[in-house]
């Protein structure tokens, strides 16, 4: 099975590898630039990028030499949520701004700092902890992120205390005079029995492609719990691959929500390791799409634990010539007997020319479980359609009414009613757009 990429591509790649360039992590970025030797950037018969052809899209569109321009961003207030009182960190081209970040909670309630600067400050916890969940093996997007690097961000929050303010992250690319070229990284720990809320948000300025790779890491101790909602909102000519790496101890929770709306090719890998017993876990999904965009959620939840309970719901509409993808896997390990486990992922298409593949996976090898999955695929129910009509509710909006019922329920994850709210007027927004 050939997952390697052109030579011109991977001699690109590789060749603007420096060990001069970098100071941080220089082993594991050397190990992955010998992956990406050996494996490449996946190619179209790669199992897990079958239906996502990104590495053919971004070697038709970028050149990897390419130095991208000094940014003229110098306001961040266009791209905040409006009402929302928090510590606002703020990545352009992939660097950290602390001009335009803005940290208001005290140190003694979490330590926020740039990934580069925590790592020349010889922090214990980064160190330690720096890519222990990521598997560039598994990944070569992954391997590409470590390698390459450019900066990152590194949040820890001591033991038993609660963040008041939420963090939002904004990932901000100049693609105004030049193409971009990002990669960036995130560590959280949160300590035992402390409490976290992230919000990451992308946007890309200019007409010119971008490409952010972005790989997360958090670690989630006895009695944490993390809420975490991350929006996609982004224009035409930008690619993504995510990988976000969650683990979960003891008597943990984890909620997390995430909207897609745009880009050119969206890729989110997401994997949580529940680690610990009496651990509560709750992953929501929304993709609405049109034009050309393609999205693509690949999940995996891992139960090695007994006594745990994990909630998977993820949704897609679909319009024009969008394309969406969803594979989600559980595990459950033999040793995690009375786990509960859910799965579902339900679309509809509104586009006889948009495209929905779906996979969800179901591997248990424990006898006493409580597990489910399924997926559904469909066109919105006439008769409702008709019924809402027939009460002199025009055909557009009682579309409109349709599709956001059907989407509200994934938002239950989001407890912050500022950020709910937030996320609720987007998707009002696109259903008013009528896709």
């Amino acid at each position: 099975m050939s997952t390697v990429t052109t030579s011109k591509s991977l001699s690109e790649i590789i060749g603007s590898f420096s060990s001069a360039t970098f100071n941080e992590a220089l082993d594991s970025r050397k190990h992955a630039v010998e992956i990406l030797e050996t494996k490449g950037l996946p190619a179209g018969k790669n199992e897990e990028y079958r239906f996502t052809p990104i590495t053919r899209a971004i070697e038709n569109v970028f050149t990897w030499k390419t130095e991208s321009a000094p940014s003229s961003i110098t306001s961040i207030d266009p791209f905040l949520i409006e009402g929302l009182d928090a510590n606002v960190i703020v990545f352009v081209n992939g660097k950290y701004s602390e001009s335009l970040s803005r940290i208001v909670s005290p140190e003694s309630e979490v330590s926020i700092k740039s990934l580069r600067e925590a790592f020349n400050s010889n922090i214990e916890a980064v160190n330690t902890n720096f890519n222990t969940l990521v598997n560039p093996e598994a990944d070569s997007f992954a391997a590409l992120n470590t390698a390459f690097w450019q900066d990152g961000l590194f949040v820890h929050v001591p033991a038993s205390t609660r963040v008041e303010k939420p963090i939002v992250i904004l990932h901000l690319n100049d693609a105004i005079q030049h193409q971009v070229i990002a990669h960036t990284r995130l560590l959280i720990i949160l300590e035992t029995g402390s409490k976290l809320s992230v919000i990451e948000k992308f946007h890309t300025t200019g007409e010119q492609a971008s490409l952010h790779t972005f790989t997360e890491e958090i670690e989630v101790k006895e009695n944490a719990a993390l809420e975490y909602c991350k929006v996609q909102n982004d224009t035409g000519k930008a690619y993504q691959v995510i990988n976000t790496n969650i683990r979960q101890a003891d008597s943990s929770r984890v909620d997390t929500f995430t909207l897609t709306l745009g880009g050119q090719i969206i890729r989110n890998n997401f994997a949580i390791t529940i680690a610990g017993e009496k651990c509560e876990s709750h992953f929501n999904g929304l993709y609405m799409l049109n034009g050309n965009t393609l999205a693509d959620n690949h999940t995996v939840v891992d139960h090695q634990k007994p006594n745990s309970f994990s909630n998977e719901m993820y949704k897609g509409v679909l319009d024009g010539n969008s394309k969406g993808v969803f594979n989600g896997k559980i595990f459950v390990r033999p040793q995690a007997q009375k786990t509960n486990a859910f799965q579902s992922n339900r679309n509809i298409a509104l586009s006889p020319s948009s495209t929905i593949n779906t996979k969800p996976q179901l591997e248990i090898w424990a006898d006493d479980v409580k597990c489910s999955h399924g997926c559904t695929i469909g066109q919105l129910d006439e008769e409702a359609m008709f019924y809402l009509q027939s009460r002199g509710i025009d055909k557009s909006t009682a579309q409109g009414m349709m599709l956001y019922a059907f989407t509200a329920e994934t938002l239950n994850t989001i407890s912050n009613e500022v950020v709910k709210e937030y996320v609720d007027s987007l998707i009002s927004e696109r259903l008013h757009k009528n896709f």
